[in-house]
């Protein structure tokens, strides 16, 4: 199918407002599912140690270690985040996976090809089996910085989001060692090397996810400005990308407000099923040079700050984002109000996490989940979607944390427990991704030694 066919097929196969889990009922979707039943620990077949704790009939296969070798013979980085896999040879995935590294602590991989030779995130590409063997795998950008998640876009590739503003001209530990500044998207080809050519136009600022249109062109942006007001934006590329065949620079970002009122707080709690309709503010200065070395605290507000002066609306701290049949589902981690007995987290927010939904060609965005207390949903984070159309959501919170599943009703279950691992209480869950057919849900755990893994089982038992 050539790519106008493709985006004329999309546009037909939208179904009809807010499709999938955005349906949710009146009652505000704090109804529990039964999911696939209770969870019990289960042996990772790569070492034999419980690593998870899943319902009956599921297995799983750890990878792709920090600190292992890739197949090309260098050595896998940590802080493994947000990840997307599309199809391989012979039944394979090819997984793409980010490195959330921070700091001046120099590139993993080939220097010669880094961004900037200082910086210690990236990508790494992977082409593993459905049940988690390693066929090859090697770096496939690096000298980013702090790569936190991205997308999946439609003409195979996968665009990685800097979670920082950090560069030269900002005041920060060890930003004088850096080369170049960043802050950016990076888009990293499934077939060819990646070209490590930041995309200006998309913003300089706190980067999480991008979720692509494929009717309009567009790709949504979230921003985690942890102790600040965050946007959820959009960047309006100068062609459209599947005519393109990749995503170009030298487009227009903008910026999401409430029609009619001026720089709506929809951090805090909301009722349910409270819906908004949208207008866009245009980001005038979408990549600021700074002067005079601005503390990070300035620095890290410069965009978001460029929209709020227009009337754009205020989230706490926006995380994954998915595209599902014309509605973009995106996570405000800290979004809604603090329960009862329970203290408010760090950060900007005071809530344990809401689901939105951005309607794209009719501009509603509509609250699908707000999490009434912390063991129902605790700090959601990187999403994907089933074919079934329910979100998996990956916690990071405080206690447990889990993956979770919010059904099309509203209901919501819990699908996995990490098992705490001693001296590392800040392990949590990230990058889930279904590979080709659904058949297996890859996943990373971001800890001290990180790692990737492959789970499989009797889907169809479920919602998933």
């Amino acid at each position: 199918m050539d790519r106008r066919r493709f985006i004329s097929s999309v546009v037909a196969g939208i179904a009809g407002p807010f499709a999938g889990v955005a349906c949710v009922a009146a009652k505000g979707g704090t109804a529990p599912a039964r999911g696939y039943g209770p969870l019990r620990p289960v042996r990772d077949l790569r070492d034999g140690k419980a690593r998870l704790h899943l319902p009956d009939g599921f297995r799983y296969r750890s990878f792709s270690v920090a600190g292992d070798r890739y197949t090309d013979g260098s050595t896998v980085p940590g802080r493994h985040d947000g990840m997307a896999a599309f199809s391989g040879p012979k039944g394979s995935a090819v997984l793409i996976r980010n490195h959330e590294v921070n700091g001046a602590v120099g590139a993993f991989g080939d220097k010669d090809k880094a961004y900037d030779p200082m910086a210690g995130g990236g990508t790494s590409t992977i082409q593993v089996t459905r049940h988690g063997e390693v066929i090859r795998s090697a770096p496939s950008l690096n000298g980013t910085m702090m790569n936190c998640s991205g997308g999946p876009m439609a003409w195979r590739a996968w665009i990685s989001c800097e979670e920082t503003v950090n560069g030269p001209d900002v005041a920060a530990d060890d930003n004088a060692r850096l080369t170049r500044k960043h802050g950016y998207l990076f888009e990293v080809p499934v077939t060819r090397p990646a070209t490590a050519r930041p995309i200006r136009s998309a913003g300089r600022f706190p980067h999480e996810s991008a979720a692509f249109d494929p009717s309009s062109g567009a790709v949504y942006l979230t921003e985690d400005n942890f102790s600040f007001p965050s946007g959820f934006y959009r960047y309006l590329p100068p062609k459209h990308p599947i005519l393109a065949g990749r995503l170009l620079d030298g487009g227009r970002l903008q910026m999401l407000a409430v029609a009619g009122t001026e720089r709506a707080d929809l951090s805090k709690g909301q009722e349910p099923g409270a819906t908004y309709g949208t207008a866009w503010v245009d980001i005038d200065d979408p990549d600021p040079d700074f002067t005079g070395r601005p503390a990070y605290d300035e620095a890290v507000q410069a965009v978001g700050r460029q929209g709020r002066k227009k009337g754009a609306a205020i989230f706490a701290r926006l995380e994954g984002a998915v595209h599902h049949h014309g509605t973009v589902y995106f996570v405000s981690t800290q979004g809604g109000a603090t329960a009862p007995g329970e203290r408010a987290p760090d950060g900007f927010g005071d809530g344990r996490g809401q689901v939105w939904a951005y309607e794209t060609w009719s501009g509603r965005l509509k609250l699908v989940y707000e999490s009434p207390r912390s063991t129902v949903l605790d700090l959601p984070d990187n999403v994907t979607v089933s074919r079934r159309g329910t979100l998996v959501l990956c916690e990071d919170g405080d206690g447990d944390n889990y993956l979770r599943g919010l059904t099309r009703t509203g209901e919501i279950f819990d699908f996995c427990r990490l098992q705490p691992i001693p001296g590392d209480e800040g392990a949590e869950f990230a990058g889930s991704t279904f590979g080709p057919g659904g058949y297996t849900l890859y996943v990373n755990l971001q800890a001290k030694q990180g790692m990737s893994i492959a789970i499989w089982g009797p889907w169809e038992r479920g919602p998933f």
